[in-house]
């Protein structure tokens, strides 16, 4: 698809949107609309075998992503999503380098609440930040596992119990490797199924 070929191409080495510049976001939110017009699942949120599973950032306008990588000595380095349908939760993780033997990890696991065809209310329920090293992470399905056994890890783990801290998210085009959504602070967010 052209649409597709074209974002894909317009988001190419901007790391993320990190490096992209004033020209390359109007282009590439010009590119994203522009898909988001062919979406082939006009209610993404019954597709769950596409929406389903785990996904790699390709590029995002989250400021609060971005900023990981604003922090002395270190880089951002991938962000995953992953998606259990079965259980409504949903978990992102960023990993963290710089100093060897000093890579870090920031995970927000969530529970999502369908309230429309394309529309999910999120809900954040528990927040891990640590050293891989303490946290002996290996990948994001692991980590995702220890997470659903209620393991507790060395770093700051925590519950989330409040209920400000929730939010909304828009799947705007989802196909068998794509995924587009926008958020209720106005950030998009691309990703590709991993």
């Amino acid at each position: 698809m052209v649409a597709k070929n074209t974002l894909l191409e317009t988001i190419a080495g901007t790391n993320r949107g990190l490096l992209a510049t004033e020209n390359q976001k109007k282009a590439i939110l010009a590119a994203i609309a522009s898909l988001e017009d062919f979406n082939p699942n006009s209610r993404p949120l019954e597709a769950s075998h596409l929406l389903n599973g785990d996904w790699r950032l390709l590029y995002t306008t989250s400021k609060a992503l971005l900023n990981l990588d604003r922090f002395p000595l270190c880089k951002l380095g991938e962000i995953y999503q992953s998606i259990r349908v079965e259980t409504n939760s949903v978990y992102n993780i960023a990993e963290i380098y710089g100093i060897p033997s000093l890579e870090g990890l920031v995970s927000v696991a969530a529970k999502f609440e369908p309230v429309s065809q394309q529309r999910v209310q999120v809900k954040f329920k528990r927040f891990v930040v640590g050293l891989q090293k303490l946290i002996k992470y290996q990948s994001p399905a692991t980590f995702i596992r220890e997470i659903e056994s209620g393991k507790k890890f060395t770093a700051f783990d925590t519950v989330i119990n409040n209920e400000q801290q929730q939010g909304w998210l828009d799947i705007t085009y989802i196909d068998d490797d794509l995924r587009i959504g926008r958020g209720n602070e106005g950030s998009v967010f691309v990703l590709s199924k991993s």
